[in-house]
Parts: C-alpha cells; sequence; structure tokens
C-alpha cells in the first residue's frame, strides 16, 4: 500500500509532539500538560489509523468491485483493524 506524503506527514507531526513531551517531561512540567499532550498524540494517531484504514478499504473495494467479488470479507477485515485499534 501507498501510504502517501499526508499519512506521513501526520506521523511527522506526531514525531514531534512526542519530542515535545519527552522535553516537557525533562522540565519536569505539570503533569496536567503532559496528560494533555499526551491525549494530543493519541488522538492523532487514532485519526492517522482510520484514514490509513478508510484509504485502504476504499482502495481494495475498487478493485474486489473491478474483478467482480465479494467485499463483505474486506469490509469484514476493516471493521476488525478498527476495533483492535482502540
Amino acid at each position: 500500500m501507498n501510504y502517501g506524503r499526508s499519512i506521513m506527514h501526520r506521523l511527522k507531526r506526531v514525531e514531534g509532539q512526542i519530542k515535545g513531551i519527552l522535553n516537557m517531561m525533562d522540565a519536569e512540567k505539570d503533569c496536567k500538560e503532559v496528560v494533555s499532550q499526551l491525549s494530543a498524540v493519541r488522538s492523532a494517531i487514532d485519526k492517522t489509523i482510520a484514514v490509513i484504514v478508510a484509504e485502504n478499504l476504499s482502495t481494495c473495494i475498487r478493485e474486489e468491485m473491478a474483478a467482480g467479488k465479494d467485499t463483505n470479507q474486506l469490509l469484514d477485515e476493516a471493521i476488525d483493524l478498527l476495533i483492535k485499534s482502540r
């Protein structure tokens, strides 16, 4: 699967957020600030997972439909991926 620049950009941003959190911890910032930033990272990762699953599902369904195949298994796999990511 080609993940594309937008997904890579999302993860680079998360990487920057994590580095910022580590710096906050080194500076002994208040736990509320650290937890708030950790929550933002978790949200960003959750959204990235959703984008990856959605884009993959869309591509796979189009390919399967063009080949005249059943797409139910693909839908089940996508749902499983989303459930496991939570």
